[in-house]
């Protein structure tokens, strides 16, 4: 996926802001099991997957809880970095060796400074996260697992091929077990 796409897709910039914003950003190829965030530490980048999956979990008192997953022309960023350069509580991980585009948080900032059409789409993108997270709470609030699942399937239908079970079934909040039963009750 051409970064120019995954940039424009959160908020159409001029040419020139968008050249001034790609000249920051470098392509890194990584490992699957790479860790791009560590909870309890702040963030000096943010991504763009060009190619892969990631996912985003908390610990809990015994396990790892998945509340995000990541795939290509998704932006991975600490919230808690990107908007208070604070230590963020997420990890990321990579879930398949993976291509991605990274941004300094300070030249970002810099960028902000000195382009309003950049200022503007990092607004932009801020919201629409805000939005996608928003949208993640009702579902857990409101929709039984089989729901989750059901439009999870939906609306990423490559993750059930991609991603292992057990971090789905973590995402639904629901056991593995709980899993296969939800997945033969609907086929």
């Amino acid at each position: 996926m051409e970064i120019e796409f995954i940039l424009n897709q959160i908020n159409t910039l001029p040419a020139i802001s968008l050249e001034k914003l790609t000249r920051k950003l470098s392509k890194v190829n990584l490992r699957k099991g790479t860790l791009l965030f560590n909870a309890g530490k702040i963030e000096s980048h943010i991504y763009f997957i060009e190619k892969g999956i990631a996912r985003a979990f908390c610990y809990s008192a015994q396990s790892e809880v998945t509340f995000w997953f990541g795939k290509e022309g998704d932006v991975v960023l600490s919230y808690n970095s990107y908007i208070h350069n604070k230590p963020g509580y997420e990890s990321i991980e990579l879930l398949e060796d993976s291509s991605v585009y990274q941004l300094k948080m300070t030249d970002l900032q810099t960028l902000f400074n000195e382009d309003l059409f950049i200022a503007n789409w990092g607004r932009k993108l801020a919201e629409f996260e805000l939005v996608k997270t928003e949208e993640r709470l009702i579902s857990r609030q409101f929709k039984t697992a089989a729901e989750r699942y059901k439009e999870l399937i939906e609306q990423c239908p490559e993750l059930i091929q991609r991603v292992q079970l057990g971090y789905i079934a973590s995402y639904l909040g629901v056991t593995q077990v709980t899993l296969s039963r939800i997945r033969a009750e609907l086929k």
